[in-house]
């Protein structure tokens, strides 16, 4: 049976904010629906919107939930735990920033951090399921990430230790994700060791080909990093759970290129761009994804250096919905078909009965 994605969808985590209507789940989710959203991407992170403990331990609590969202008009299409998974490995050269993502009762303490946020990321398995949900999304986090680049030369083996201690902190998580029936969907970005297929392969490859370690796919990341993002489709589409529908733009010049010189966003020659006000090929994507049979939720992301927020989450629906196919359930030429049999499709060929 074919498959049509749903959509469309707003991931909240740039939205939210101590302001009306953006400071609470109810009025947020009724600002998304008058943007045309039938679906909302909740930061478990964010106790504004969601408390992830409660939802974790309540499944009263996940369904007040669900009514709100019911009434305003839309319903939750993953919990994103990005913020989360990102701790689970954190390289100690992004201590610092990174402790911003936690509670100050584990600042300055890494393990302290990590156990925290691991513990978060059994919450949101609990959570998921106890939202009817079968995807979450997340980041893998980092240790080997400040070695991107092979210079100073890499020590033998340094990035396989990387990959296998990544592995060893995330299969006990992924075995937990099992237990709910939910698939943990990466955002393969750069400051993750996940970036791109091939450390996706190398991720994979540790924890065995686990099930439940799947994709997010968001091609912005990959424009950015000059990959074949259509043919990353082709290549890993049975992984592909969740869509981030983001855009982005590369314009290198005779003085900058994939690193972009330590620029800020405005002056980069990548940055992300709100949608198809960038270079992404959506009319391949999606087609893709529809041949494919992705029936997962397409989901805005925005971020733009240049485009005001309320702007870009007002044009993204439509720009989804005009994006979305309907997948044909019958072939464009049946009407000139007929009934065949074996003995008429062998006399086309000239060979006769067999």
């Amino acid at each position: 049976m074919a498959s049509t994605m749903k959509g469309a969808g707003i991931f909240l985590a740039q939205f939210a904010g101590d302001e009306a209507p953006f400071n609470t789940l109810p009025s947020i989710a009724k600002w998304a629906a008058g943007h045309g959203y039938g679906g909302i991407q909740i930061p478990a992170w964010d106790g504004r919107l969601f408390d992830l403990e409660k939802a974790a331990s309540s499944k009263d609590y996940c369904d007040e939930v669900k009514g709100i969202c019911a009434e305003a008009g839309v319903e939750v299409t993953e919990l994103s735990t990005h913020l989360l998974g990102q701790l689970v490995a954190v390289h100690p050269a992004y201590d610092v920033p990174f402790d911003g993502f936690a509670p100050e009762k584990v600042h300055n303490n890494p393990k302290a951090r990590q156990e925290w946020a691991v513990q978060q990321m059994l919450h949101a398995a609990k959570a998921s399921r106890n939202m009817g949900l079968d995807v979450s999304v997340s980041f893998t986090g980092a240790l080997a990430f400040p070695y991107l680049y092979p210079w100073p030369q890499r020590p033998e083996g340094l990035i396989d230790e990387a990959f296998t201690e990544l592995a060893k902190r995330w299969k006990p998580i992924l075995d937990a994700y099992e237990s709910e029936g939910v698939d943990v969907a990466y955002e393969l970005h750069p400051g993750e060791d996940v970036f791109d297929g091939a450390t996706f392969e190398m991720f994979l490859e540790k924890l065995d080909g686990h099930k439940r370690c799947t994709i997010n796919y968001d091609p912005s990341h990959f424009l950015l990093q000059q990959l074949d993002y259509l043919a990353f489709i082709d290549i890993y589409h049975e992984r592909i759970k969740a869509f981030h529908v983001k855009d982005a733009e590369f314009n290198p010049d005779g003085r900058q290129g994939v690193y972009s010189g330590y620029q800020g966003w405005m002056n980069r020659a990548g940055r992300f761009r709100s949608l198809g006000d960038g270079q992404v090929d959506f009319t391949g994507i999606f087609s893709k994804l529809a041949q494919y049979d992705y029936d997962g939720w397409a989901v805005l992301e925005w971020e733009c250096c240049l485009k005001h927020p309320e702007d870009g989450a007002a044009e993204g629906a439509p720009f989804i919905e005009n994006h979305i196919i309907r997948v044909t359930e019958k072939a464009f030429d049946d009407f000139a078909g007929g009934s065949t049999d074996r003995a008429k499709l062998r006399a086309m060929l000239g060979i006769g009965e067999g």
